[in-house]
């Protein structure tokens, strides 16, 4: 195999775990809006897919979860639910491309390469499906806070949300995601079809050492 193969496919798996875990991150992190308003300076909020919190400021925290999923704005839950479904794709492609690596070695006797090729495939494209996912639930609550930042019926005395540090962090994991799912499906095209060099018949061995054991019989 060629070096360059094993570089892009420890790439690959590297990226795909630090994209699974901002991804987590993202989702279980409670800024995703902020609001601060010049009536209470002290106290700014924080709006999360899981919760809501008042950041005092002292630096005391106060979150409060939400009550019911389907109380939730739609966006809201939407959004909850994308990133859900993008962490766990985002752990079925890591769990994937472990084996399909060509440095662990789970070959047994005379077992080809096409397998792990097929499983880094597939991790592959799961990692460019999460991209995909991780990255539509941080755009839509943008697009949506920027309309509501800009809405004219809306008198200016009230307060409007902003983009939280969540957004950034979704936006990053997806695009980690996307490089990640690229660098191991490019890999997989310097997996050929050939045995694996580490995994050698029993019949072989076997005769092998029966010619090394005549050969020596011969000699005496």
């Amino acid at each position: 195999m060629d070096n360059g193969a094993w570089v892009l496919e420890l790439l690959g798996v590297f990226f795909c775990i630090l994209a699974w875990l901002v991804s987590l991150a993202t989702t279980m992190m409670s800024q995703w809006l902020t609001l601060s308003t010049d009536l209470l300076p002290a106290e700014s909020y924080e709006l999360g897919l899981w919760e809501t919190c008042v950041v005092q400021d002292l630096g005391v925290l106060e979150c409060r979860p939400y009550d019911s999923l389907l109380g939730l704005p739609p966006d809201i839950r939407l959004s909850r639910i994308l990133m859900c479904v993008a962490v766990a794709a985002g752990l079925l492609a890591f769990m994937l491309a472990i084996p399909g690596m060509h440095v662990v070695n789970s070959c047994k006797g005379t077992e080809t390469l096409q397998a792990k090729r097929v499983l880094k495939m597939l991790a592959g494209i799961l990692c460019l499906a999460t991209g995909v996912l991780g990255i539509i639930p941080p755009s839509y609550i943008a697009h949506l806070t920027v309309l509501r930042f800009f809405d004219e019926s809306v008198p200016e005395v009230v307060p409007r949300w902003e983009f939280g540090q969540a957004l950034f962090w979704g936006w990053a994991a997806g695009l980690l995601h996307l490089v990640a799912g690229g660098l191991l499906v490019s890999s997989c095209r310097y997996l050929q079809d050939e045995p694996c060099p580490a995994a050698m018949p029993l019949q072989r061995r076997m005769k092998s050492e029966e010619l090394n054991h005549k050969k020596r019989t011969e000699y005496v």
